[in-house]
């Protein structure tokens, strides 16, 4: 059985600024580019916002996901540290709450629905899928400024 392939990416000019998230969707022969952009983000938010949104275009739930971005954060994040986040009501192990925890609790229950490899890929370095994804941020954002 093949696995869906998603590449995510987000970007900000200035932080806090304008910012943009791309992300490519591919599965056998289909694939499917989606973009969007905000006024006064950061680039944190927006990288989160493109997996969030990759996951909520995906259609069939008992498909396996390989889930590439470049954003060591969101890796982290959802691998290493949202576990001990939740266990202490969403507060960080120094008893602060969770920067940008809205968008956490949305990937967090989408991440839930579904099977998801999470693989860090390095940003600009010529990898297509990333490319194309870093690509779609910034056409997003260029679309706003």
């Amino acid at each position: 059985m093949e696995n869906i392939l998603i590449y995510t990416d987000g970007g900000c000019r200035g932080n806090p600024g304008v910012g943009g998230w791309g992300v490519w969707l591919r599965y056998k022969d289909h694939d499917k580019k989606l973009k969007g952009s905000e006024l006064n983000t950061t680039n944190n938010k927006m990288e989160l916002t493109a997996a969030i949104r990759a996951l909520e275009a995906v259609k069939a739930s008992e498909k396996t996901i390989d889930l590439y971005t470049d954003s060591k954060y969101v890796i982290q994040g959802i691998n290493d540290w949202i576990d001990g986040w939740k266990s202490r009501g969403w507060k960080t192990s120094g008893k602060k709450p969770v920067k940008n925890v809205e968008l956490w609790k949305q990937l967090d229950t989408l991440n839930q629905k579904y099977s998801v490899n999470w693989h860090w890929v390095k940003g600009h370095s010529d990898d297509p899928g990333n490319d194309m994804a870093d690509l779609l941020a910034n056409q997003a954002m260029d679309e706003i400024c």
